[in-house]
């Protein structure tokens, strides 16, 4: 396994809050983005007060459950975009040196 970026544990910690909203509307629990991004406790903590504190993330207090917010899925957007870019460059660039 590589080493991620900050922006990519970011992605997929917000990935995970959204995906999980899809199946059941009110988020996810703090225990399932853990897991589902292969974080320590100390770690996922960091995260998600920088991720709520910048409106990315919202916590409902009443489940104690995490749900990726509207901005978080513009972020999410533009993160797509930049990566899919990216991605094509590599291609082509691989691609010249055959």
């Amino acid at each position: 396994m590589t080493n991620r970026s900050r922006t990519e544990i970011v992605s997929q910690i917000l990935e995970s809050a959204d995906r999980s909203s899809d199946d059941n509307d009110d988020g996810v629990t703090k225990t399932k983005i853990m897991h589902k991004v292969f974080l320590t406790s100390a770690q996922l903590k960091e995260y998600l007060m920088m991720l709520t504190e910048n409106d990315l993330l919202g916590y409902d207090s009443a489940t104690r459950k995490f749900k990726t917010t509207q901005k978080g899925h513009r972020f999410l957007e533009i993160y797509n975009n930049m990566s899919g870019v990216m991605e094509e460059e590599i291609n082509k660039n691989s691609n010249l040196g055959t």
